[in-house]
């Protein structure tokens, strides 16, 4: 969600909506409270809401900020999920990923593209430029533009900083709820959290989409890649909604307001028209054989 006056303008609000918070409660407390013996300091004021104002001050991360947030996300992610030892696959999505990059909304980012070894068709993203992709994408995408599409999604998140968003909503729901503070440890858990487990809204679905889709075209991969990809994943799952694709807006939607996108930006409708990739079914499948097939991968035929 783009904010109307830029994040220095939310700098401002910010300071004057902390100082205001204080100020009320000092009123309110000089009236319920007239006791010399209950008195209360400024000090314990700041303390009595800390997560709001730890919740306004996450939309004023600086970029440095930002980063250094993200790779204590990215320590804690790597507990969690096992990165692929396949170099060659790896240095693939890193070349995709830096070619994205250098067209994006936010390419002075110090990105890191990570592979994943795992067979599920899925991929993800945190602040500070951090981007997964697992093995089950390579598997399953027909050309080297579906692979670019997924990444370019994933960009288009960081790029929007929804991931700041979003916990920057989630601590303040929290500090209504508990009326505790969130220190370095529970934003990094909570960012976790929303890489891993927790879905983004549909609003950031679509602008992932939006700002992914210039993106494939800015940088020489066909836009309608994108779309392309997610009628794919619904036909392996025999009309069933991806595991991964279940929390997102559905498939259709999102083809339309790509279609959308590309004619809003006059981007010229061009066939796409990829050499379909039958994926192994078998998730237990050697992944030496899987490798070998991602060579296709590498072919580039620019779009523009």
């Amino acid at each position: 969600m783009q904010r109307p006056f830029g994040d220095k303008a939310m700098g401002s609000i910010g300071k004057w909506m902390r100082w205001g918070l204080v100020a009320g409660l000092t009123c309110w407390l000089a009236i319920a409270m007239p006791s010399a013996s209950l008195a209360i300091s400024w000090q314990d004021l700041l303390r009595a809401v800390p997560s709001v104002i730890q919740g306004v001050q996450l939309a004023n991360l600086s970029p440095d900020q930002e980063v250094g947030l993200g790779r204590n996300i990215d320590q804690q992610i790597k507990q969690e999920v096992r990165i692929s030892s396949d170099r060659e696959a790896q240095r693939l999505i890193a070349e995709i990923g830096r070619e994205l990059v250098a067209a994006s909304d936010r390419p002075n980012l110090p990105y890191t593209f990570q592979l994943v070894a795992d067979r599920e068709v899925n991929a993800f993203a945190t602040m500070g430029g951090f981007v997964y992709v697992h093995e089950g994408i390579l598997d399953a995408a027909d050309d080297r533009d579906q692979v670019a599409a997924v990444i370019a999604h994933e960009i288009g998140h960081i790029a929007g900083r929804h991931a700041l968003e979003q916990m920057q909503q989630m601590s303040i729901a929290q500090g209504i709820a508990t009326a505790a503070g969130l220190d370095r440890d529970r934003l990094v858990g909570l960012g976790v959290n929303l890489a891993l487990r927790l879905p983004r809204s549909r609003e950031f679905e679509f602008d992932a989409d939006r700002r992914g889709t210039l993106n494939l075209a800015r940088a020489g991969y066909n836009p309608r890649a994108m779309g392309a990809f997610l009628q794919k994943l619904q036909g392996m799952s025999r009309g069933q909604v991806p595991a991964f694709l279940s929390t997102h807006p559905p498939i259709p939607d999102r083809i339309q307001a790509i279609d959308e996108v590309m004619a809003q930006a006059g981007l010229p409708n061009r066939p796409y028209n990829p050499t379909p990739v039958a994926p192994s079914s078998n998730p237990a499948a050697n992944l030496s054989g899987a490798r070998r097939n991602w060579q296709r991968l590498r072919l580039r035929q620019r779009w523009n």
